[in-house]
C-alpha cells in the first residue's frame, strides 16, 4: 500500500537510481439578521451512511444560527461551525441531508465531503520512499565544509536555488511561521525542535482542532510527508543532519490527513482557518483534498468543497498568510481543454470522467490566490511526473526525479530531495517536495520585508525567480518521443511559470 496516499500527498515513490483578496465578500454590508428558514421536513431518514457534510452559508451569525436550526430538522448534527467564514461541518445519516439543506434560505452551497462512510480509521503503514544510508552520511559528513550541516553537501536543491548564498547573508528571522498543513510533524526531530512553533500547532483530523500536547504529530504507522516537507522549509542550520532552505525561521505542524491518508475538506478548512487565527506568514499545502482529484463546480457536492476551502484560503490570506501548494504529479496539462480523471473518488470506486480544468479545479494548489508550484529536477527541467500548464504554473522549485533521467552532481548522490523523517532522513520526490522551497523562499522574502502583505510577498517571489524558458523538445526519458509540450515565454510559461524560485534574491533589499 505504499502508493496509495503518493498522489494526494504530491510525492511520489521512485526507485532508488532511477497554489487574494483581503476580504472574504461572502458576508454582506450591514448583515446582521437572515431571511427566514425554508421549511424542512419534522421527520427525516436517519438510516443511511453517517457521512461528513460542509454547508456554506451566505450572510453573517444570523443567518449561520438560522440554518443551524434548519440542519437538526434535517437530520444533521454540527461539528464544528467555522462562522468567521461562513463554513459549518455536519454529520448525517439522512441520505437526503445535502439535497434538504440546499433548499434552505440563507445556504449558498452544501456538499458531501466523502463518498465513503465515516468510520475508525484503521492505521496503515505507509513506505518511506529511500532512507539515507549510513556509507552516503559518512561521506558527505567527510566533505562538508565548516559552514555546512553535515549532510547539505548531498542537499544538492539548496545550491540550485542559491539558498547556500542566501544563508551567508541571513537564514530568515525567528518571527516568521510557515505552517506544514499536512500529515503531521515530528517536532522532536533534533533538526525540526530549534525551530518549531507548537502554538500554530494543532491536530484537524475530522475538522475540529485538537489542541492536546503532539496532536500534531504522526502516529507511529502514519506517513512521514509532513516532517520530510518541514525539514526543506526550515531545518536548523545546527551542525545536525540537514540545512532547510530558511533554516532561521519557525515551523509548525498542522495534521489534517487522517490515519489512511486522506485529506478531507473538512480538515483542510480547519488547518487554514487555524493558521489564520495564529499568526502564521506562510502555508504549505503538499497535497490534494479528498475524495476528487479535480472539483467540478456543476456538481452540487464538489462546488461546495472548492467554496468552502476558497473561503479558508482566501480568510487566511486576509489574515496575512500567503499560501503555496504543489501543483500535483499525475504529468497533467493543466491547461488543456480537457482532460481524463480516473481517479476519482479515491475513498470508494472510481469512475472515469473527462474534465474541463476550467470549471473542475485541483484544490487547493488552482484556488485563485494560492501560490502554484511545479517541480525541477537535478538538471534543471521539468520533473517527468510534474503537472504543467501555461497560465496555471506561477514557479518552479526543485522536486527531485529519477536519477536515470536527471542525475545530480557529485557529492550528492540521489536526484530526490533529501530531508528529516522520524528518526532520522530520507529521500523524497514529488511536486510536494518543490512547493516548500518556494514556502521557503516566500519566508526569507517575509523575514526581509516584515511588514510586507501577502501581495506583495507573492509579487517579489515572482519577480525575484530566475526566468526560465520552454524545455521543448521535451523527452525526458530519451526514448525519441516527445512527453510533454511546454507553451508561453522565457518569464512565463507552463512549465516554470514566472522561473525558478531564488532565495538569493529574496534577502537582498
Amino acid at each position: 500500500m505504499a502508493h496509495l496516499g503518493s498522489r494526494r500527498r504530491r510525492a511520489l515513490a521512485l526507485p532508488a537510481g532511477l497554489a487574494l483578496t483581503a476580504s472574504l465578500g461572502f458576508l454582506p454590508a450591514g448583515a446582521a439578521t437572515a431571511a427566514p428558514v425554508d421549511d424542512v421536513p419534522a421527520a427525516v431518514q436517519a438510516d443511511g451512511p453517517k457521512l461528513s457534510y460542509v454547508v456554506n452559508v451566505k450572510g453573517g451569525h444570523g443567518t449561520a444560527k438560522s440554518v443551524k436550526k434548519a440542519i437538526a430538522k434535517a437530520g444533521g448534527t454540527v461539528v464544528m461551525s467555522y462562522d468567521q467564514i461562513g463554513v459549518i461541518v455536519v454529520h448525517s445519516q439522512n441520505p437526503d441531508f445535502a439535497t434538504t439543506i440546499r433548499g434552505v434560505r440563507g445556504v449558498a452551497s452544501a456538499g458531501a465531503t466523502r463518498t465513503a462512510p465515516l468510520a475508525p480509521s484503521a492505521d496503515m503503514a505507509i513506505e518511506s520512499e529511500r532512507p539515507l544510508t549510513a556509507d552516503e552520511a559518512k561521506a558527505s559528513a567527510a566533505v562538508a565544509s565548516s559552514d555546512q550541516d553535515p549532510l547539505e553537501p548531498l542537499q544538492w536543491d539548496l545550491p540550485a536555488i542559491k539558498a547556500d548564498k542566501a544563508h551567508e547573508k541571513t537564514l530568515g528571522s525567528d518571527k516568521v511561521t510557515v505552517a506544514v498543513i499536512d500529515t503531521g510533524v515530528d517536532d522532536t526531530h533534533p533538526d525540526l525542535a530549534p525551530n518549531f512553533d507548537r502554538e500554530a500547532s494543532v491536530s484537524c483530523v475530522g475538522g475540529v482542532p485538537n489542541t492536546a500536547d503532539g496532536a500534531w504529530r504522526p502516529g507511529p504507522t502514519e506517513s512521514d510527508h509532513g516532517t520530510h516537507v518541514a525539514g526543506t522549509i526550515a531545518a536548523a542550520k545546527n551542525g545536525v543532519g540537514v540545512t532547510g532552505v530558511a533554516p532561521g525561521v519557525k515551523v509548525s505542524g498542522i495534521k489534517v490527513s487522517q490515519p489512511d491518508g486522506f485529506f478531507y475538506t473538512e480538515a483542510v478548512v480547519c488547518g487554514f482557518v487555524w493558521a489564520a487565527e495564529h499568526g502564521v506568514d506562510v502555508t504549505n499545502n503538499s497535497y490534494y483534498t479528498d475524495p476528487w482529484l479535480f472539483n467540478c463546480k456543476n456538481d452540487a457536492d464538489q462546488k461546495a468543497l472548492v467554496e468552502a476551502v476558497s473561503r479558508a484560503t482566501r480568510y487566511a490570506e486576509g489574515k496575512g498568510a500567503v499560501n503555496v501548494a504543489a501543483a500535483g504529479n499525475s504529468r497533467m496539462d493543466l491547461a488543456a481543454d480537457e482532460l481524463t480523471d480516473t481517479t476519482s473518488p479515491n475513498d470508494t470506486t472510481p469512475v472515469e470522467r473527462v474534465i474541463n480544468p476550467r470549471e473542475c479545479l485541483d484544490i487547493p494548489t488552482q484556488i485563485p490566490g494560492v501560490v502554484t508550484v511545479s517541480a525541477l529536477g537535478a538538471k534543471g527541467l521539468k520533473a517527468s511526473y510534474s503537472n504543467y500548464g501555461d497560465g496555471v504554473i506561477d514557479i518552479s522549485a526543485p522536486g527531485g526525479d529519477s536519477t536515470r533521467y536527471q542525475a545530480p552532481d557529485a557529492p550528492a548522490v540521489d536526484g530526490r530531495i533529501l530531508s528529516t523523517v522520524p528518526g532520522g532522513y530520507g529521500y523524497k520526490a514529488g511536486t510536494s517536495m518543490a512547493s516548500p522551497h518556494v514556502a521557503g523562499v516566500a519566508a526569507l522574502i517575509k523575514s526581509t520585508h516584515p511588514y510586507a502583505p501577502p501581495a506583495l510577498v507573492k509579487g517579489l517571489l515572482y519577480a525575484q525567480a530566475d526566468d526560465t524558458a520552454c524545455t521543448n523538445p521535451y523527452d525526458i526519458d530519451g526514448n525519441g518521443t516527445v512527453d510533454a509540450v511546454c507553451e508561453g515565454g522565457e518569464r512565463d510559461n507552463g512549465f516554470y511559470g514566472t522561473g525558478v524560485t531564488d532565495a538569493l534574491d529574496a534577502v537582498r533589499r
